[in-house]
C-alpha cells in the first residue's frame, strides 16, 4: 500500500511579492552604512585624484585660489540635507571632469577610473536619498544648492578664461581636492 503523499507548502504563490521587495531589500540594505561608503568613496576618489594628475609640465603662475567653496555648506547639520549636498557636489565634479579638454599630461586610466566611480557614486546617492528634496531649499544669498551652483560655474568659467590650459587644469584639479575634503566634513554630518 501507496505511503498517503504528504502535502508541501507550495512557495510559488508569494514568488512574485518577495521579486517585488527585493530591489527595495538591496537598495536600503546598501544605503544602511551611507557614511561609510562615503568615506571610503571619498579615499579612493582623493587617490585616484592624485594618480591621475600629476604636476603640470612648467610651472604655473595661476596658482592663486580665484574661488572659494560655499562656506554656506559649512553650516549644514541635518543628514539629509548633508546627504543631498554630497549628491549635488558630485553631479557638478562630474560634469567637470568629464570635459573633453582635460591635459593630455593627465593619466587616461586613472582619470577614468574616477569618472566611473564618481557616475557609480552618484547613482547610488539618487537611490538612497528621497527623490523631492523640495523641503531642503532655502532663498536668498544663503541657498547652498545655489552657491553649489555658482562654485563650479566660476570654475568652468576659470577654465573658459584661461582656454583649458594644463595650469588652469591643474588649478581645477586642486579645486577637486578641496571638494573631497569638504564632502569628507559633510560625510561625518551624515546619518548611517
Amino acid at each position: 500500500m501507496p505511503a498517503p503523499a504528504t502535502r508541501h507548502p507550495c512557495l510559488w504563490h508569494g514568488t512574485p511579492v518577495l521579486l517585488l521587495l527585493l530591489p527595495a531589500l538591496a537598495t536600503a540594505l546598501g544605503c544602511a552604512n551611507l557614511r561609510t561608503q562615503q568615506s571610503t568613496f571619498n579615499w579612493h576618489s582623493l587617490q585616484l585624484l592624485n594618480d591621475m594628475a600629476p604636476s603640470p609640465p612648467q610651472p604655473c603662475a595661476q596658482h592663486n585660489e580665484p574661488f572659494s567653496f560655499p562656506n554656506t555648506l559649512l553650516a549644514i547639520h541635518a543628514p539629509q540635507q548633508a546627504a543631498t549636498a554630497v549628491l549635488r557636489i558630485l553631479q557638478h565634479l562630474f560634469t567637470t571632469l568629464s570635459n573633453e579638454t582635460i591635459p593630455a599630461h593627465w593619466d587616461t586610466h586613472a582619470h577614468q577610473q574616477l569618472l566611473n566611480q564618481l557616475h557609480d557614486q552618484i547613482q547610488h546617492l539618487q537611490q538612497c536619498l528621497p527623490g523631492d528634496d523640495t523641503h531642503f531649499k532655502s532663498q536668498g544669498p544663503r541657498n547652498p544648492w545655489l552657491s553649489i551652483t555658482r562654485y563650479f560655474r566660476r570654475i568652468q568659467d576659470f577654465l573658459r578664461t584661461h582656454h583649458h590650459s594644463p595650469c588652469a587644469w591643474d588649478n581645477v584639479r586642486l579645486q577637486a581636492h578641496t571638494c573631497f575634503q569638504r564632502i569628507h566634513n559633510l560625510t561625518r554630518t551624515m546619518a548611517d
